[in-house]
């Protein structure tokens, strides 16, 4: 039962959203396996699955969709490319550097349906993958 006491209680939800808060940034800023020399991290996804197709959307901010390299194979689904530093003025101080930035790969495993690209477009700053079910 909950704490009737509103500091408490105020207390507690505080932390909550502290701890989530803390689980979204360290999922976004996930190091990926190192490739080729390179220090990867790995853009959040999500997934969405009818009967017919698999839709993928890739949250990749300020990264260019005419770079991003899509790979389908057996089993998973490759992403890779850059984010570079929008900024080329090498004489500026950084203030602040959130948006993860280098190489990255991002693996995703698939069902065990065969699948056929059919649709990729770039929208708001992800990518949005949709894969047809062959089979």
């Amino acid at each position: 039962m909950p704490s009737r006491d509103p500091t408490g209680w105020m207390w507690a939800e505080a932390c909550q959203l502290l701890e989530q808060a803390e689980r979204m940034h360290r999922q976004f800023f996930r190091l990926g396996a190192s490739t080729g020399g390179h220090t990867g991290w790995e853009p959040p996804i999500d997934i969405f699955e009818d009967e017919e197709k698999i839709t993928i959307v890739v949250a990749l901010p300020g990264v260019s969709p005419e770079r991003v390299e899509v790979t389908v194979e057996p089993r998973s689904l490759v992403i890779r490319a850059e984010r570079r530093l929008p900024i080329e003025d090498h004489t500026c101080s950084i203030r602040r550097l959130e948006i993860p930035h280098g190489y990255f790969e991002r693996r995703i495993a698939l069902s065990q349906h065969r699948l056929e690209p059919i649709h990729r477009e770039s929208v708001n700053g992800c990518l949005v993958l949709v894969m047809r079910k062959v089979g």
